[in-house]
């Protein structure tokens, strides 16, 4: 299925609003909310608030975590009827890590637009600011609140290279630090908080560093942890030869293999190549 989003036909928006500042909203989500209507919202007091700040005056419906399952069908009603429908939830982008997901895969299945605009979120900007290499990096969100649940999670992402992003409340700050401590070990990180506030702040340091003030720190946070930048494996205990040859008997061709050999030890991969056909 191809969308043409901008062919006058009904639209779901998803409107990124403020996170701290409410400088942060865009002129095209002021507009956007304005000319919507009807406005499905996370929470309608928040929301609400946001609104009169902006002289903006327009129905809302709550749509939670609780009630989206069933409040994707109003949507689509209005939809039906040629209804404009703006999606917002209390702070930043709907649909990750906030309600939206759901009925926005509904209103795409029952064929309609769905609209995201640019705007205020949270990660990107503390991902820049943390001072830990930006690219590649994986997004994964909040952890599961049980301990030992964490540390499934946390042994699954061990290994990963990427730069891993995680959110956070502050009363389970001190112990998903300790699990990420325990599991991947003192890594690089960098902690925001209160991103686009006032009280904003960037810590960066290792995880075993950054754990004993814990108790003094307040806000919602955004954890980076630098990826896996270490090589469990050995490799001054395999002769090159049989590096290369355990590459090639997985189905890698010999070149494929050299490569691969070259960058598991750090040489130029012509050195291997000589090595290799020398033996």
């Amino acid at each position: 299925m191809i969308q043409k989003s901008y062919n006058n036909t009904p639209t779901l928006y998803i409107v990124p609003t403020p996170i701290g500042n409410l400088e942060d909203i865009t002129y095209r989500a002021i507009k956007t909310l304005e000319q919507a209507d009807v406005i499905f919202c996370e929470d309608t007091r928040v929301t609400k608030q946001l609104l009169n700040h902006f002289n903006i005056h327009k129905p809302l419906i709550s749509n939670h975590k609780y009630n989206e399952f069933f409040e994707k069908e109003k949507i689509l009603e209005y939809l039906k009827n040629e209804k404009t429908v703006a999606l917002v939830s209390d702070r930043g982008t709907p649909g990750i890590s906030d309600p939206g997901y759901e009925a926005i895969k509904f209103i795409i299945d029952n064929g309609f637009n769905v609209v995201c605009l640019p705007g205020a979120n949270a990660l990107i900007p503390a991902l820049i600011m943390s001072g830990i290499s930006p690219q590649p990096f994986l997004f994964y969100g909040f952890l599961n609140n049980r301990s030992s649940k964490q540390k499934e999670e946390l042994t699954k992402l061990k290994n990963n290279e990427y730069t891993l992003i995680f959110y956070e409340a502050p009363h389970r700050l001190k112990n998903t630090l300790g699990n990420i401590y325990e599991v991947l070990g003192n890594r690089n990180i960098s902690l925001i908080r209160e991103i686009s506030k006032i009280h904003e702040e960037v810590i960066r340091d290792t995880v075993g560093n950054i754990i004993p003030i814990c108790d003094t720190l307040k806000g919602e946070f955004v954890i980076i942890v630098e990826g896996n930048k270490k090589n469990d494996e050995d490799y001054s205990q395999i002769s090159i030869l049989n590096h290369i040859n355990n590459y090639i008997e997985k189905g890698f061709n010999e070149k494929e293999a050299i490569k691969k050999v070259a960058k598991d030890r750090k040489v130029n991969k012509n050195e291997i190549y000589k090595e290799y056909h020398r033996r």
